[in-house]
């Protein structure tokens, strides 16, 4: 019998696939739109070549621990010590937002690439 995986030891790595930078403490990922669909879309319906993705304050913080070294646990302890009470129900609301972040492909977890 193998062993279960604790999603909070998990290392999330921020993926080299997006740009990203800070303004007035929030972070802002551009997305750039490839492929074949995308130029399609980008000439018939004059989409545009980049999207432009703003977390919020809570994400814009964790996004910002993300090193490829803390661990999802790391990174809750640093949430409940910055939030406090706010950042209450600290696991569901960080694991949710993990997922999020991972099936958008903004984050790897280390080992997983």
């Amino acid at each position: 019998m193998g062993r279960k995986k604790n999603f909070l030891d998990f290392i999330p790595i921020i993926s080299d696939k997006y740009s990203w930078e800070i303004k007035n403490g929030i972070v802002v990922i551009a997305m750039t739109h490839k492929g074949f669909f995308s130029k399609i879309a980008q000439l018939a319906a004059k989409t545009p070549k980049v999207s432009f993705v703003d977390l919020d304050e809570y994400g814009s913080y964790i996004w910002q621990q993300i090193d490829g070294e803390k661990t999802v646990g790391d990174i809750a302890l640093l949430l409940r010590e910055k939030y406090g009470d706010e950042s209450e129900p600290l696991y569901n609301r960080l694991v949710n937002y993990m997922q999020v972040l991972f099936n958008n492909k903004f984050i790897v977890y280390k080992g997983s690439r």
